[in-house]
């Protein structure tokens, strides 16, 4: 096995050991290297011994010493070192198979490689893993792997995730376990399927594996699903019974391990029209990536500066915020504090409906530039609209709907600002004072 070295960092401990751009890394230490995770684990050592192949074949030894866990100084063609891994699950609410067609091909690409988890914290199936694999994450010790869980019922994760090994694929978790491998889950809860004693099922054999994290989000169901599996959204009945078998588990897990393990989706208190809790009801906002705890994040930050900072009557400021429906009511409530302490300041909280995906996807990561424009086309809109940096790719420029965000400013005739869930940053954006305490 070998991977090709793409460059070598100048005045790196491998340039001075004379390594070359598009020379072959064959080993570390004796150990062979095949992908991003051997190399990252390997290299940390301070006494390395490097296999390498030049472009003529021939192979040399490379001794090199350096301070421990420092870089060594190898780039490659990838950040994987080799091909990203495909979920080969048929998952009954897979939101990718509920995509329209004709967007950007990156967008149905389904992933499930662990080293994105370990990575980029991606969510897992562990459908996939070669023995190999799971030896490895075992003896390197990497930790947290997150995994896409859903249900601990064999017959029923079988079902779920279209895969004839799903259920057996659940013996991995408590390999993991026994090797005191972190382990973060999530379940993607469908009414009359995972929920209710499914879940209280799951939850206790997570809670045996001793894992750190169950995030509960419920399915995301678009206008888009002729011919898939028939799934029912959640009501408000529904969702109110889910946070209360959650937050009766949380309950039993702050008496025995002092700290919830298990929480819902914002998405869910809002289904169930249930105030979302306050922020010391999270922790550490270990789940915030699958939607639990946002608001309350926000909420928190951007109150505690707003305490801080001095009334100025002198700044004069009209802006306004475009969200997804849920989260537009607990926006608007913020807003009504942020004007009452700046007199001058307005700020419009604008609902948008999702009519890209359909009106049952109400979040604002899944609103698209096209729902942006329209709607917002004759609104009133002051001198800067704000939107989640949610609703963009990671380089912020393009929405869902592949509508660069410049064309929505030229649409709109205004500068769009993307905000991460950040409560500062927010009320940054709201003065204008980016500069000044961004």
């Amino acid at each position: 096995m070998s991977v090709q070295i793409k460059t070598v960092v100048r005045h790196s401990y491998a340039d001075r050991a004379g390594i070359k751009d598009g020379e072959y890394l064959l080993s570390v230490n004796g150990n062979d290297i095949v992908d991003v995770l051997d190399y990252r684990f390997y290299q940390l050592n301070s006494s390395l011994e490097l296999k390498i192949r030049d472009n003529k074949g021939g192979v040399r030894t490379v001794h090199i010493r350096k301070p421990e866990y420092e870089e060594l100084g190898l780039d490659f063609e990838t950040y994987l070192m080799d091909k990203e891994k495909s979920c080969r699950n048929k998952c009954i609410f897979c939101f990718i198979d509920q995509l329209p067609k004709g967007l950007r091909e990156t967008l149905y690409f389904k992933d499930d490689d662990s080293r994105l988890s370990f990575l980029f914290g991606n969510y897992v199936t562990l459908t996939n893993l070669s023995e190999h694999e799971i030896s490895r994450i075992i003896k390197m010790h990497i930790s947290p792997i997150n995994v896409s869980v859903h249900t601990t019922n064999p017959e029923l994760r079988v079902k779920m995730m279209g895969n004839r090994f799903a259920g057996d694929s659940l013996k991995i978790l408590k390999r993991f376990a026994d090797s005191s491998i972190d382990i973060n889950t999530q379940i993607v809860c469908c009414p009359g399927i995972n929920d209710g004693d499914e879940l209280r099922r799951s939850l206790r054999d997570l809670y045996d594996y001793n894992v750190n994290l169950i995030a509960v989000v419920p399915v995301g169901l678009t206008k888009y699903r002729e011919g898939l599996y028939p799934l029912t959204p959640f009501t408000r009945e529904k969702a109110a019974e889910t946070v209360d078998i959650l937050e009766e588990f949380g309950d039993m897990c702050l008496q025995t391990r002092g700290k919830r393990i298990a929480y819902a989706a914002d998405e869910l208190y809002i289904k169930a029209g249930r105030e979302i809790p306050d922020a010391s009801f999270y922790g550490d906002f270990e789940a915030i990536e699958n939607g639990v705890g946002l608001l309350a994040m926000l909420k928190e930050d951007l109150l505690g500066e707003l305490e801080y900072r001095e009334a100025n009557p002198e700044i004069r400021r009209t802006v306004s915020i475009a969200c997804g429906t849920s989260a537009a009511p607990y926006l608007r409530e913020l807003m009504d504090r942020v004007e009452e302490k700046f007199t001058g300041v307005h700020v419009n909280v604008y609902p948008v409906v999702n009519d890209f995906f359909g009106e049952m996807i109400n979040v604002s990561g899944l609103v698209v530039g096209g729902d942006l424009i329209r709607q917002l086309k004759n609104k009133p809109l002051g001198d800067e609209l704000l939107i989640s940096s949610a609703m963009l790719r990671f380089e912020n420029d393009l929405f869902l709907d592949d509508v660069h965000i410049d064309d929505v400013m030229k649409e709109l005739n205004i500068h769009v600002t993307p905000i991460n869930n950040d409560g500062v940053m927010l009320l940054d954006a709201i003065l204008g004072e980016e500069g000044e305490n961004g």
